[in-house]
């Protein structure tokens, strides 16, 4: 994991998010609807990160220090925007799941917080099937709701726990996050 520093990374980074969404449209699975998060990676202001393997970027998101979610009692590190790249197995969000509990925890932090669309209830499919993946990697859902940016989410929530030896499997290069509102506001 490290965070993205140049044009091409963030327009790699956009591409990725613009590929998973075309994914999951072609599933009928829910996107983002109110925010063109392509765009958020592509704005300099953001400091987003990304997961490569032999140069190539799996995941990519934009971690943030405490922002105002409107749920979730205290500080935390959020994931925003995080997206995969299409065909990856769990293992890729199962490693930043133990890379997201690690940070945290070095940033004296105690939880990681995340959302992901649901259109539906959390028990309706599909995001039933997503959160129970989710929930077997230690992630607790924490309801649903209006999430950030205005769409319906399920909320996820993680404790931050240090995790030796973690750096054999995956390295961190990320900047430490500036709270949301240093860095662009609400957007």
């Amino acid at each position: 994991m490290r965070t993205l520093r140049t044009d091409a990374e963030r327009e790699e980074a956009a591409a990725l998010v613009e590929d998973r969404q075309h994914w999951l449209t072609l599933r009928g699975l829910p996107v983002p609807a109110r925010t063109d998060v392509p765009a958020l990676f592509r704005d300099p202001q953001t400091r987003p990160a990304g997961m490569f393997e032999d140069g190539k970027l799996l995941a990519c998101m934009i971690p943030e220090r405490g922002p105002a979610l409107g749920w979730g009692e205290g500080p935390c590190l959020f994931l925003h925007c995080f997206h995969t790249l299409p065909g990856q197995s769990d293992d890729i969000t199962r490693l930043i799941t133990l890379w997201a509990s690690d940070f945290a925890a070095r940033l004296d932090l105690p939880l990681v917080r995340a959302e992901t669309p649901a259109r539906h209830a959390l028990d309706a499919q599909p995001t039933a099937t997503l959160l129970r993946r989710l929930t077997d990697m230690g992630w607790d859902a924490q309801g649903a709701g209006t999430g950030r940016e205005g769409d319906r989410v399920a909320r996820l929530q993680l404790a931050a726990e240090r995790r030796s030896g973690l750096s054999a499997l995956i390295g961190c290069r990320v900047d430490e996050p500036q709270a949301a509102s240093d860095d662009r506001g609400s957007a």
